[in-house]
C-alpha cells in the first residue's frame, strides 16, 4: 500500500508541476503581448496645442510657420500653425520640443503682444475671433511709414480690447 500511495503522490506532484508550467507560459505570453501593444502605441508623436487639445500622430516636418503631421492610422498630411502649438512630444525618443509660447492678452494694455499675421496659412488651427476693421485717412499729416505704424497700433489695440492675440491682415 505504501508503494501505491507514493506513486499517487508522485503523480499528483508531476501534474501540479505541469499545471504550474502551463500557467507560467500563459502569463509570460500575456505579458509579452501587452508589452508589444504598449510599445507600438508609444511610438506615435503627441502635439499639444495651447488650448489644451492633444493630437496623436506622426510629425512629418516643422517649418518656419507650420507643423505638418499625420493622424494615427491615416496617410494624408495635415497642417497646423506653429502659433497654435505649445510643444511636441516625440514618441520614439521621448524628446519634448517647445514650439511657441502662448500669447495671452489680459486687457487693452497688452496691445504690444498682439501678433500680426499676413498669410492665411498661418492661422490654421487658431480660433476665429471678432472681425476688426481699420482704415487710414486718405489725407493725413503723417508720412507713409508713420501712418502705417499708427493704423497698426490702432488695430492691435482693438484686438487687445477683444482679447484676440492674433490679427490676420487681408
Amino acid at each position: 500500500m505504501t508503494v501505491s500511495m507514493s506513486c499517487v503522490k508522485l503523480l499528483s506532484i508531476i501534474i501540479n508541476y505541469k499545471k504550474k508550467q502551463k500557467m507560467k507560459r500563459i502569463i509570460l505570453t500575456t505579458l509579452v503581448i501587452l508589452l508589444g501593444i504598449v510599445t507600438v502605441s508609444a511610438q506615435s508623436d503627441e502635439i499639444i496645442r495651447h488650448n489644451g487639445d492633444h493630437i496623436k500622430g506622426d510629425v512629418v516636418r516643422i517649418t518656419e510657420y507650420e507643423v505638418v503631421f499625420r493622424y494615427e492610422n491615416e496617410s494624408s498630411e495635415n497642417m497646423i500653425s506653429r502659433y497654435a502649438v505649445e510643444k511636441i512630444i516625440y514618441g520614439k525618443s521621448g524628446r519634448v520640443e517647445k514650439i511657441t509660447d502662448k500669447v495671452t492678452i489680459n486687457n487693452e494694455d497688452d496691445w504690444e503682444k498682439v501678433v500680426v499675421l499676413e498669410d492665411k496659412l498661418l492661422i490654421a488651427g487658431l480660433t476665429k475671433g471678432p472681425e476688426i476693421r481699420g482704415k487710414t485717412a486718405f489725407v493725413n499729416l503723417h508720412s507713409g511709414n508713420t501712418g502705417d505704424k499708427k493704423s497698426l497700433k490702432k488695430l492691435k489695440m482693438a484686438a487687445a480690447k477683444a482679447n484676440s492675440p492674433f490679427i490676420l491682415l487681408t
